[in-house]
């Protein structure tokens, strides 16, 4: 009985804590982030895009990506990214990293923090790309819904990773000129999530 009694304690206690600790991740200021592409000359930019992205973790300390295996005007590269996507005409922000992460990835999440906003650009797109992170816990996984093209010419995949195995991915996939603009834009959002989470 006694036993029984300190588990429920015991399991009260966390989510006590976790409580706490998603209230404090909440306060923090959002970290702004204004990078440009130096792989591509710079000609014009024509176009801004509204981008949600997450960095998704479960209880047991692991972390979700996606794998992608390209080959078009940014040249051949194997990446990793956060999972995410362009919000759609009159969608929040909430919402669309809801849906992202459910088409992506198949997963419900609980949207813990947002970490903040990169500014970055693809000059060989003529492309502004106005990032918004967020931090979120996998609640489940179920089926993923990707489109054509990510399937056929992205060919998307999961990755799931411990912290320090997809700070060296990034490394490792930052030897294409795409891979750099990526590593550049999400390795500060990935430090800046774990010392959330660490919070």
């Amino acid at each position: 009985m006694l036993s029984s009694v300190n588990a429920i304690c015991q399991s009260v206690k966390n989510v006590v804590v976790k409580k706490g600790r998603v209230a404090r991740m909440k306060d923090m200021p959002e970290i702004r982030i204004e990078l440009r592409d130096t792989e591509w000359p710079l000609t014009w930019t024509d176009h801004d895009r509204e981008i949600v992205r997450a960095i998704v973790v479960d209880d047991a300390g692991n972390y979700y990506f996606v794998r992608a295996e390209r080959e078009d005007e940014f040249g051949a590269a194997t990446l990793i990214e956060t999972s995410g996507g362009g919000v759609e005409p009159g969608e929040d922000l909430n919402a669309a990293i809801r849906r992202e992460l459910g088409e992506e990835l198949g997963a419900e999440v609980e949207i813990l923090a947002r970490i903040g906003v990169v500014s970055d650009y693809y000059n060989l797109i003529h492309r502004h790309n106005i990032n918004h992170y967020f931090l979120c816990r996998v609640q489940s996984f179920g089926k993923r819904h990707l489109t054509e093209d990510e399937l056929d010419k992205y060919h998307l995949s999961t990755l799931k990773l411990g912290y320090d195995a997809a700070v060296a991915e990034y490394e490792r996939c930052a030897c294409t000129r795409l891979g750099r603009l990526i590593a550049n834009r999400e390795l500060p959002i990935l430090k800046r999530a774990k010392v959330l989470l660490e919070g």
